[in-house]
């Protein structure tokens, strides 16, 4: 005779087999679901849909891998196809094609024995000269040793019409010119902004892009700050874009050990956030107007200057041919009047007209940096648009806490597919959380 003790023992075990049981088929169920379902439905964003002729577009390609750099490269797309490709360095940056037919492109690479005051090997940056013809060659090279190779790449170089190269530099956060090997002129960050003792050991302003507006003047991005500024060559500072108005933005420019009261004067020079947020490569389009990549608002945006002299948003683009952007670092206005995206994190370039309608789209390899529209490049001077309102634009999707558990899953792992967002990083969290459960409990059985 089985005692009733015995009897509830049994119905106790079997109800905890049957909850693990359920938990696990559950959760593989909901995982394979949840990524099986949303890449089914997702767009397709890797194809040319109106275009009338096969473009041609140059790449810099920051690559992948831990940090980021690894397999960086510089190549040429005839419409979706690769036709060469330059990738001896660990990341490229931003790329420009020369009247000789070379191409410019920044760049950071490892494992160099001439590392000045660090050790050997060390990590250099600087920028090389491709010669894409007959076979893609690294022509020449300037370059100089750098602390880290986190957050102190030289993002950008332009020729000067006097000889010079321009660059930017993050490790010593200045703009500069060389020629010959020789540094012919700079201009120091910490002359605007208060500045830290060494700028080398944290990642103070990230300057990330400079643009030739005309001979003497230059459109400079500074990422940590929110800002763009004019620097005209013997005078500094001339213009400001998206000016420090308010102590309430401050806490957006000193996140993760970014931008500090350095010199104790009570201010921090933050720009609005709801303007710019840690922007990359903006584009002059002439007096009054300039095109941004707004990185962290995950958005293109064309700002106006007003009557009042402020600048604000007239024209902003936060998703193409279905899909949200997802940290943009490159928009570039066409001579045809569409804009050219490089559309980061979901490894993706893509070209829309004002509407925001797609003309052209790729998939990219791996985390692209920038892309220039050749024969003309990234042109100073180029169409406004003057709709009012946005273009493409939708709820935003950001979840707290999901939205930045998102961005570490992206940074860890750059190939996640884009359609992978929010609601399918949930269902994963929850996914797991019932495999976990299930198997705590089988294990106690």
């Amino acid at each position: 005779m089985v005692a009733s003790s015995d009897i509830s023992d049994i119905r106790t075990k079997l109800a905890a087999t049957s909850l693990s049981t359920l938990l696990i088929i559950g959760g593989i169920i909901l995982f394979v679901g949840t990524l099986t379902v949303s890449a089914a439905v997702a767009p397709s964003i890797g194809q040319t849909t109106t275009a009338d002729e096969q473009p041609r577009t140059l790449v810099g390609s920051q690559g992948g891998g831990p940090g980021w750099h690894e397999y960086g490269s510089v190549y040429l797309l005839n419409g979706t196809t690769t036709t060469w490709r330059e990738g001896s360095a660990d990341s490229y940056f931003d790329v420009t094609k020369t009247a000789k037919g070379t191409v410019l492109a920044g760049f950071m690479h490892s494992g160099y024995s001439s590392c000045g005051p660090y050790e050997s090997p060390c990590t250099r940056t600087g920028f090389r000269v491709i010669d894409p013809q007959p076979e893609p060659t690294v022509v020449s090279e300037y370059s100089f040793p750098v602390r880290t190779s986190k957050n102190s790449e030289v993002h950008d170089v332009e020729p000067l019409q006097s000889g010079e190269y321009l660059l930017t530099d993050m490790e010593y956060e200045r703009i500069f010119t060389v020629r010959d090997d020789e540094v012919t002129w700079q201009w120091n960050a910490s002359s605007f902004y208060g500045a830290p003792a060494d700028p080398t050991t944290t990642d103070w302003l990230h300057i990330n892009d400079v643009d030739v507006i005309d001979e003497n003047r230059y459109l400079v991005s500074i990422r940590n700050a929110n800002q763009l500024l004019v620097i005209e060559r013997g005078e500094g500072v001339v213009r400001v874009i998206n000016e420090d108005t308010s102590d309430s933005n401050d806490a957006n420019c000193q996140k993760s050990g970014q931008l500090a009261d350095y010199d104790n004067d009570g201010e921090v020079r933050c720009g609005d956030p709801d303007v710019l947020n840690h922007q990359h490569n903006p584009q002059w389009l002439g007096n009054g107007a300039v095109l941004v990549a707004d990185s962290d608002n995950d958005r293109a945006v064309e700002l106006h200057r007003t009557d009042n002299g402020n600048w604000e948003p007239a024209w902003t683009l936060e998703r193409a041919g279905g899909v949200a952007f997802s940290w943009p670092r490159d928009a570039d206005r066409l001579p045809n009047g569409n804009t050219l995206i490089t559309d980061t994190l979901n490894q993706r370039l893509v070209e829309v007209n004002e509407s925001g309608t797609v003309v052209w789209s790729v998939q990219t390899e791996r985390i692209p940096y920038e892309a220039d529209r050749l024969p003309a490049g990234e042109s100073v001077g180029a169409p406004r648009y003057t709709a009012d309102e946005s273009a493409g634009s939708g709820p935003a999707s950001d979840v707290p806490v999901l939205s930045l558990m998102l961005v570490g899953l992206r940074a860890l792992v750059p190939s996640t597919p884009f359609w992978f967002r929010e609601p399918q990083l949930g269902l994963t969290v929850l996914s797991v959380a019932m495999l976990f459960g299930g198997a705590v409990l089988r294990i106690r059985e």
